[in-house]
C-alpha cells in the first residue's frame, strides 16, 4: 500500500486525520469478513495509486469498519469496500463496491 494512505487504528485517530487535513479526504472503508477481504485488498492498490497521483490534492484514509465503528455509522457505511469523499468534514460523495483506477478518478474529479 502507498505510504500516502493513512490507516487509523481507532475512531479518535480517524477524526484527528480529518481535522488535520487541509485538502479533501477520501475515506475508504474496508472489512475483514470473508466476502469483503479480496475486494478490499484489491482496492488497497487502486486507492494507493490514486493517493500517489493526487498528492497534495487529497488525503486518503483506509478505514477498517471494525476499528472505526463511529465513523462507519456516521457516514452510513453498510458494506465494504465503500468510499466517502469529505470536504471540510462534510460528505460530498459516496460510493460502494470495487472500482478501477479510472472509476476512482472519475469519482474524485467531479468534486475536487
Amino acid at each position: 500500500m502507498a505510504k500516502r494512505v493513512h490507516q487509523p487504528r481507532e475512531d479518535a485517530e480517524f477524526d484527528f486525520i480529518l481535522g488535520m487535513s487541509r485538502v479533501p479526504v477520501l475515506a475508504y472503508f474496508t472489512g475483514t469478513w470473508p466476502k469483503a477481504i479480496e475486494p478490499c485488498r484489491a482496492m488497497d492498490l487502486v486507492v494507493g495509486n490514486v493517493a500517489d497521483e493526487y498528492t497534495g490534492r487529497l488525503t486518503a484514509v483506509r478505514t477498517d469498519i471494525t476499528r472505526c465503528p463511529s465513523a462507519t455509522k456516521r457516514y452510513g457505511i453498510t458494506g465494504a469496500p465503500s468510499y466517502v469523499l469529505l470536504k471540510e468534514g462534510e460528505m460530498v460523495a459516496h460510493g460502494t463496491g470495487p472500482m478501477t483506477i479510472a472509476e476512482v478518478r472519475e469519482f474524485l474529479d467531479g468534486h475536487l
